[in-house]
This record gives structure tokens, C-alpha cells and sequence, in this order.
């Protein structure tokens, strides 16, 4: 069966150090997004309420009183989150203004840049539609209270869960038309469609605005891909609520916390195969160490029973592809093959990679396969732990002990 297509972006900033990789953040926004319905959801797999509240109480505003409530949209139990101030006296904020509240806030500097980068991306999307420089954007004075609630609660949500990915999938986007104080306008709302630019989108037969602006902004943000959930381990789902409105789906989004199963990697490699029968055994470690010096990836025999009962050796060298026909030569010259079958073969690996550890017998190179889910397997090789052996005078399991140790602790 065929997979669903993923659309990758790259996020402008990097998951925070000491992230875990295998640690995924996947919306499910099977109804729509809006600002407190990313938060409610985020609040509901585990981030902190008290990280989102000292976000808020370091803008310096207001202050913002954020209002928590569980509610049932269809018969799912959900998160909403709504925002108040005792803030007065102005006419809303210019994102200049908004700009500057982040830049002087008493928040940490990660949320700070993400907050920072979503509203500059409304205010693009705002000032290409109405066609104003970006410095002149205005938001309105409700739109604003909430949506920095919004933003810069959910970009503290995000980075308190620690997760090295974010994945979401298409966004739904709704029909008709929604009244604003500037007159209808048509749906998805053109700042809303701006934002989106790349994004992957499907239809929902809905009179009403299923994606805000706030939550086209932050998903363009924070999303590094776009598609199917991806293959994980869940830990938490939660859900956050929007309106309560009449729709063939109950107006929620949904947050999966989980941890990705490993990908495998994919590749191809050349497979030599030669049946030998009439080649001394004592020439044919030799050969085989002929064939590892000149590049091959692995070569072993594999003793079998011939024709006329005779004993005898199946030669099987793996190589990169543009190695397969020199490796073959040497096969060829060699030994005393006639022939070579030569096949290309699908391989899957584990990731992997190599690394210098500190011994009490010196540097020793090691091996590392594997990842956080299924745990790092080592292998420290075995000409460097020969090496410090005889020039120490210990076994050379002992090297071998103390390089698996030593490699235990790499970050």
C-alpha cells in the first residue's frame, strides 16, 4: 500500500540542547487549528501550567489572566484555554509594539525567538493583503491580548515537552465567508492561506473558519514536516477545544507525545558469489584479506558440498556498487574462479557510526549501532584494542571491558 505523501519544512530554529531525538510531538487537526486549541491540547499531554503562566507573567502586560476549563465537544472530554486582562486604554498593537513587548520580556530566550518569529510571519502575511509595510501591521486590541497568550503560551508548551521533532497533518480548511470589522471576508481568511504557502491542505465541508491566523502562524513555525502521524511509541494524547460549534467532527485538536520507533536505513549494495572447490584452505584467508584491503564491505565463506561429493567454499563479498566489478577482478585473479555472479541487493541498516573513547590502555575506536529506543549497541574494534593490548600487556578482553565502558558514557 502506497504512504501518504510528506511535505518536509525546515524550522528556523533548532529543537532546544538536551532535547531528545526520539522524542516526537505529532497535532492531529482533523477539525482545524486555532491558538488556544494547540495550547489546550499541549496542556493536556503534560506541559506544565506553571511554565505557560511565568511565559505570560514575563511579557510585562496586562497582566494576562489565562482560564482554564474542561469541556465536552461531542463526546470528547477537552482542554480550553481563554485569556483576560485588566489591561485598558489602548486601540490595539502595531507589531512593532508587539515586537518590542517580546524583545524586553523575561522569558527564555528560545520562546522568545519563536514567539518573535510567528508574529513577524503574521504581520508578512497581514501587510502582503492589506499592502502595507510590515513596520505599519496593526493587530486588533482582543487579537492581540489573545493571540499573545496564545503564541507565546504555546511556544513555552512546546519547549517544556522537550521534543526533537514536530510533525502535524494537512490542515482542514473550512468554506463561506466570516464578518470582521472590516466587512466580510471570504474563508480560509487570504492572511490565513498566506501563511500556509507550501503547507498541505484538504477541503472540510464547513461554513465556518476551522484554521485562525494565530494557528496557521504558529504551525508554519513550529512544524518541521506535514503528513501522516509517523511511525511512534505514544505516550500521552490530549485533546484542545475551539468553539462549540454544530459540524460533522467535534471542533478539537489533538496532541500525540510519543517516541519514534528507529528508521532503519535504506541502500543498495553489490553482492559477489563464487563457488570454490579447487583452491587450497590456506590460501583463502589470504584472499579474503586482500579483498577487505581493496574496499569491500564483507567477505565470508560458507562451506558447502559440491558436485561429485567434493567439499567446498561459497565466497560472498558485499560491495558498494561502483566497487563491484574491480572486487570481481580480484575474485578473478586471485583464485581459481572461473566466475562471478554479481547481483544488486536491497539493503535496511541500523544507523551507526564511529567514535575515539578514552582508556586507562589509551584511545580505542568503537562502533555505535542503534538509538535512544532500542539502546546503543558497542563494539570496539578490534585492531585498536589489539594494539593497546600488546603494548600494555593485558588481554585484550580486558581493552575491549574498559573501550565498552568508556563508551557507555558518550552524550
Amino acid at each position: 500500500m502506497a504512504s501518504e505523501p510528506r511535505t518536509s519544512r525546515r524550522s528556523s530554529i533548532a529543537p532546544r540542547h538536551g532535547a531528545r531525538a526520539d522524542r516526537a510531538l505529532h497535532f492531529d487537526c482533523f477539525s482545524g487549528a486555532s491558538g488556544n486549541m494547540l495550547l489546550g491540547a499541549l496542556l493536556e499531554i503534560g506541559a506544565p501550567v506553571s511554565a505557560v503562566r511565568a511565559a505570560l507573567a514575563g511579557l510585562g502586560v496586562g497582566p494576562i489572566r489565562m482560564r482554564l476549563s474542561h469541556v465536552a465537544r461531542g463526546a470528547i472530554r477537552a482542554r480550553h484555554v481563554g485569556f483576560s486582562t485588566r489591561e485598558r486604554g489602548h486601540e490595539g498593537r502595531p507589531f512593532r509594539a508587539v515586537r518590542a513587548i517580546l524583545r524586553k520580556a523575561r522569558i527564555e530566550p528560545r520562546v522568545r525567538e519563536r514567539s518573535v518569529e510567528v508574529f513577524e510571519r503574521l504581520a508578512r502575511a497581514e501587510g502582503r493583503i492589506h499592502g502595507v509595510p510590515i513596520e505599519r501591521v496593526h493587530f486588533h486590541e482582543v487579537g492581540a491580548i489573545d493571540a499573545l497568550g496564545d503564541v507565546v503560551g504555546v511556544c513555552a508548551a512546546v519547549e517544556s515537552l522537550g521534543v526533537g521533532s514536530v510533525s502535524c497533518t494537512p490542515l482542514p480548511l473550512g468554506r463561506g465567508a466570516v464578518d470582521t470589522e472590516h466587512g466580510p471576508i471570504p474563508l480560509p481568511a487570504p492572511a490565513t492561506l498566506e501563511l500556509l504557502r507550501g503547507v498541505p491542505t484538504v477541503p472540510l465541508d464547513v461554513r465556518w473558519e476551522t484554521v485562525t491566523p494565530t494557528g496557521a502562524a504558529l504551525l508554519a513555525t513550529l512544524v518541521g514536516e506535514f503528513g501522516p502521524m509517523p511511525a511512534l511509541r505514544p505516550l500521552a494524547q490530549g485533546f484542545g477545544a475551539g468553539e462549540d460549534r454544530a459540524g460533522p467532527l467535534p471542533n478539537v485538536l489533538r496532541a500525540v507525545l510519543g517516541e519514534l520507533e528507529p528508521e532503519l536505513g535504506r541502500d543498495h549494495v553489490a553482492l559477489l558469489e563464487t563457488n570454490l572447490d579447487d583452491m587450497s584452505p590456506e590460501h583463502l584467508p589470504f584472499l579474503m584479506e586482500r579483498l577487505l584491503d581493496d574496499g569491500a564491505l564483507d567477505v565470508s565463506l560458507v562451506p558447502q558440498l559440491m558436485k561429485k561429493g567434493r567439499p567446498g567454499q561459497l565466497l560472498r563479498v558485499l560491495a558498494r556498487p561502483p566497487d563491484a566489478e574491480r572486487l570481481a577482478r580480484r575474485v578473478l585473479s586471485d583464485s581459481t574462479a572461473l566466475g562471478v555472479r554479481v547481483q544488486l541487493v536491497p539493503r535496511l541498516v541500523r544507523a551507526r557510526s564511529a567514535r575515539s573513547v578514552q582508556t586507562p590502555y589509551g584511545v580505542i575506536r568503537v562502533k555505535l549501532a542503534g538509538g535512544a529506543r532500542e539502546g546503543i549497541r558497542v563494539k570496539p574494534e578490534y585492531e585498536s584494542c589489539a594494539r593497546a593490548a600488546r603494548r600494555h600487556r593485558v588481554s585484550i578482553e580486558s581493552v575491549a571491558r574498559a573501550a565498552d565502558l568508556a563508551a557507555r558514557g558518550l552524550p
